[in-house]
């Protein structure tokens, strides 16, 4: 529900409050309270929170994203009462922001009021914004925009929240330099963790970022990245602070929380410093990987050349790039493998390992006019000489009818379409849904003759080719159109918004764009987001 007429169309413009969460659970209480500690009691001194200074300098405008979680509320205190030390001020300009997704009812009604008291108890200027996340997490078919996880239009939201107070451009910018968010050591190691299990190149390894910098001009700030939750929460005790819990930490039908509370904990048992090594295996990575990315755009830069050799010299103008493969057979390995990733991403497309390997091998030991397809369109082809890719519609063979299948909750990653689907369930393991039982299966396929699907908010299911008609998809496109496919329903198909199975989440994402959009760390909120692996982190 927008505001009034004339209001700022951007997407943090203040939204009224949305019912699309839950209440809590009325025997859940939120809010945690500061347990007596040995410096209160005693009147000794409260212990120091490790903070990373040198991210901060005099005169900064800063707002602390406070989501009214533990790790959120001890970073303002502690930035707060270091900049009021008299003779030791950090010289900071404070402020507080606080996004309210919409989610979660009167529990996140609580957290803003909270927040807002904090701020003001602290005199603090406060910032707040509502969104409506189950909304814009919606397919829109107008727009082609697909459907999103809750968490993943959560993240969204938060950055598009993030740019706009950072833009000195927008009617109702705040005038700020950085953003400061309370991701701490514990995050650090999940996130690392979290990308291992997903197969993440030495890139995602890097985990979490100190200082993120933003295309507005400003950054965002992570100075709690050397603290621990118990050392946040041992900071918090003493100081008698109070703080929130969100609700949807303590649900393992999430990975994030899995991995939390459930795979690192029986990991630690193995090693007890598992934690520190997957940071410091972070650091490693994250300044690897600055090394790196010089390198290969130096090196890149001569090898990688857009269109087609001419005779006589130079190049004719066409689609995509190509690479000298006797100077690629020069390189390192590794090399190679950064290189043909290098140029896969200047046009679009992300390869995987697999990928990668089958272009390297077609480059090394190709022969002229040897071909390969890749998701989403990406194509190799070898003359030669040169090593040609291009981008263009993916091309499936008449004869083929690709087929995906998973037990709900799971992963689906579909080359053949170029999508990827995580299908999670909001309910329980132990529990099945009103129509669904627990273990069901899914399958990504084609659409057939006779397939109907039920769109949201129609009195009654159509025909799929009715709807295809509808969207004017013709051609190879319409040919193969996916939809998901569970016992003989469809909950998903590309392109529309389906009436949502009670229980049930999906959401796609291009397989050629996995990560070339808004970076996978950051979120605000008072949320370890229910989340799934490519976004591994919350505040």
């Amino acid at each position: 529900m927008l505001g009034p007429a004339g209001e700022s169309p951007a997407i943090w413009k203040l939204l009224t409050r949305s019912s699309a969460g839950c209440a809590a659970h009325p025997r859940y209480d939120p809010l945690v309270p500061a347990r007596s500690t040995e410096s209160r009691s005693t009147g000794k001194s409260t212990p120091a929170l490790p903070l990373d200074l040198f991210l901060l300098k005099p005169g900064l405008r800063l707002a602390v994203a406070v989501s009214g979680g533990a790790d959120s509320v001890a970073l303002l205190r502690a930035l707060a009462d270091q900049n009021s030390q008299k003779g030791r001020e950090l010289g900071l300009v404070l402020h507080v922001a606080h996004l309210h997704h919409g989610l979660r009812g009167e529990e996140a009604d609580a957290d803003l009021a909270f927040c807002r008291d904090l701020a003001s108890n602290l005199g603090l200027p406060f910032h707040e914004a509502h969104v409506d996340t189950a909304a814009e997490a919606r397919a829109n078919p107008a727009t082609g925009k697909p459907a999103e996880s809750i968490e993943e239009a959560a993240r969204r939201l938060r950055y598009a929240w993030f740019h706009s107070l950072l833009s000195k451009e927008l009617p109702h910018a705040v005038p700020l330099d950085a953003i400061a968010t309370a991701h701490t050591l514990d995050d650090q190691a999940e996130t690392v963790l979290a990308k291992f299990l997903r197969g993440a190149w030495t890139e995602g390894l890097a985990g979490i970022s100190p200082k993120l910098k933003c295309p507005e001009g400003g950054a965002i700030l992570r100075p709690l990245l050397a603290a621990t939750r118990a050392e946040v929460e041992s900071y918090l005790n003493a100081l008698g602070q109070t703080w929130r819990e969100d609700s949807s930490n303590r649900h393992l039908t999430f990975t994030r929380n899995r991995i939390r509370h459930e795979l690192l904990p029986l990991l630690e048992s193995w090693n007890p410093q598992l934690r520190n090594h997957l940071v410091h295996m972070a650091s490693l990575a994250r300044e690897e990987e600055v090394w790196w990315q010089a390198e290969v755009s130096r090196l890149g830069a001569p090898l990688i050349l857009p269109g087609k050799p001419v005779r006589g010299g130079g190049r004719a103008a066409g689609d995509g790039l190509a690479m000298d493969c006797a100077r690629f057979a020069a390189f390192a390995v590794a090399l190679q493998r950064r290189l043909l990733r290098h140029a896969t991403r200047q046009l679009g497309a992300d390869l995987d390992f697999a990928a990668t390997e089958s272009l390297r091998a077609l480059a090394l030991s190709g022969h002229a006019g040897q071909k390969l397809e890749f998701a989403a369109g990406l194509r190799a082809e070898r003359t030669p000489r040169e090593l040609r890719l291009t981008l263009g519609p993916a091309v499936i063979p008449e004869n083929v009818s690709p087929e995906y299948t998973v037990v709900i909750p799971g992963e689906i990653s579909a080359p053949a379409f170029g999508l990827r689907l995580r299908i999670e369930s909001t309910l329980p393991a132990t529990l099945s849904g009103p129509t669904l039982p627990v273990g069901a299966q899914a399958m990504l396929r084609n659409w057939k003759p006779g397939d109907r699907v039920r769109l949201r908010h129609a009195n009654a299911p159509r025909k799929v080719k009715e709807v295809l008609e509808r969207l004017r998809i013709t051609g190879s496109a319409r040919r193969f159109w996916p939809v998901l496919d569970v016992q003989g329903r469809i909950l998903w198909m590309q392109g529309v918004e389906v009436e949502p199975e009670p229980g049930i989440t999906i959401a796609a994402e291009p397989l050629a764009q996995q990560n070339l959009g808004l970076p996978e760390t950051e979120q605000m909120g008072n949320t370890h987001p229910p989340n799934e692996l490519s976004s591994p982190k919350s505040l």
